[in-house]
């Protein structure tokens, strides 16, 4: 059977258009796959790690990002229960010396999709993948303009999201955390939060955060975080933008800062659940990004992850032409990355999120130790998989060592 593509790729979202862009810039026969017809504003992840940003950098990213739709935050401040604590200049502190990055993420989408047409790949604009048929040379079948057709590749690759058909039809197990947090935001527009920095706020007794990421020129990504547990009823629609407001204000977000702002996007809810495939490669499928595991959006490193996963399956196939092989490397540095990273998103969580006797009684002890050493805490939402987390660092973390 001759093989119409060294890759498709399904999904022309951040990850799937970056794989594309730097294989085609390679030499690669690529075809992406891409659903929507055009790039429409709903809640997800705009927000890139000072981590992310050396991942963007490296697949050929960064300066697009920057120059085109990028906006810099350099702060990075805290409150907890109104008091702040945090003041971080975040260039500054870093293992890599870059800020946070954020973007409107449909501007992102558009950017980074022209981006792998020019460097070669070909992709289709509203097309839905059908079918996928794994073995040595997987097959993908797709509607198109009205059609259907089939096609092979050498590999095929899952970018399709958190809720990835692919990875249904691969035959992937996919595993999970027990549902803890619901995540809302809203992106708004004249809010008048510092430009520069990205704000963070926490109400740990009731497990409630708010995070306010600026895109500048007014517009701001404003999300709250609230435990599934809890009496919080869902912030959906435009019906509840009063309760959205007051939550925020209830957290310690300033009252003025809505005075006349404006909503400028849907309000959505989706559950922050930790979701993973492990090893995501299998009988000639990748799945990479949200699809591989999706990470809880509380610590913000979603979008780094998937870059990640950009650069270690594009380094792993240009320099193994047994692309079997290759895939099975890429798999077993995703699951050591994505692991290290839930595990430090989970004892943040522990710490700052839990609600309870058990969890307040944790914050007594941990919080004062953390105070007068900050090094306790390891930086893995900027640092990212670069910390391997082992228990001796747990401990420390939760003032459990000998003489905390």
């Amino acid at each position: 059977m001759e093989i119409a593509y060294d890759i498709v790729i399904v999904g022309g979202g951040l990850g799937g258009a970056t794989l594309g862009g730097v294989m085609a810039a390679a030499g690669k026969r690529v075809l992406v796959l891409e659903r929507t017809a055009s790039f429409q504003d709903r809640v997800r992840g705009e927000v890139l790690a000072p981590w992310g940003c050396t991942e963007a950098r490296e697949v050929g990213l960064f300066d697009i990002l920057h120059r085109s739709c990028g906006h810099e935050l350099r702060w990075w401040n805290g409150d907890l229960d109104g008091m702040q604590f945090l003041h971080r200049d975040v260039p500054a502190t870093t293992r890599t010396g870059l800020p946070i990055l954020t973007f409107y993420h449909p501007d992102m989408q558009r950017l980074v999709l022209d981006a792998a047409i020019d460097a070669g790949a070909e992709v289709r604009r509203g097309t839905v993948a059908t079918m996928v048929e794994p073995g040595p040379t997987p097959r993908v079948g797709y509607r198109h303009d009205g059609g259907t057709d089939v096609t092979s590749a050498r590999l095929v690759v899952g970018a399709d999201g958190r809720g990835s058909a692919l990875r249904k039809w691969g035959g992937f197990s996919v595993h999970s955390d027990p549902q803890r947090r619901f995540f809302a935001g809203v992106l708004m527009d004249d809010l008048p939060a510092p430009e520069d920095t990205l704000y963070s706020r926490f109400r740990p007794s009731e497990g409630l955060i708010s995070w306010m990421f600026p895109q500048g020129s007014g517009r701001v990504r404003a999300y709250v975080g609230y435990p599934a547990a809890s009496a919080h009823e869902r912030l959906q629609g435009a019906g509840d933008i009063p309760r959205f407001i007051e939550t925020s204000v209830h957290i310690g977000v300033p009252e003025d800062y809505f005075t006349n702002a404006r909503v400028a996007g849907p309000l959505a809810t989706f559950d922050a659940t930790d979701n993973w495939v492990n090893h995501p490669y299998q009988n000639g499928i990748a799945l990479i990004g949200d699809a591989a595991a999706t990470s809880d959006p509380t610590w913000g490193q979603g979008m780094a992850l998937t870059l990640r996963d950009v650069r270690l399956l594009s380094e792993a196939l240009l320099r193994d032409d047994d692309w079997n092989a290759a895939a099975h490397a890429y798999a077993e540095e995703h699951d050591r990355g994505y692991t290290a990273c839930h595990t430090c998103d989970n004892w943040y969580t522990g710490l700052l999120l839990e609600i309870g006797p058990d969890a307040d009684a944790r914050r007594s002890r941990a919080l004062p130790v953390i105070a007068e050493d900050p090094t306790r805490i390891p930086d893995t939402p900027f640092d990212g998989p670069a910390i391997t987390p082992d228990e001796t660092m747990r401990r420390r973390m939760f003032a459990e060592d000998a003489g905390a």
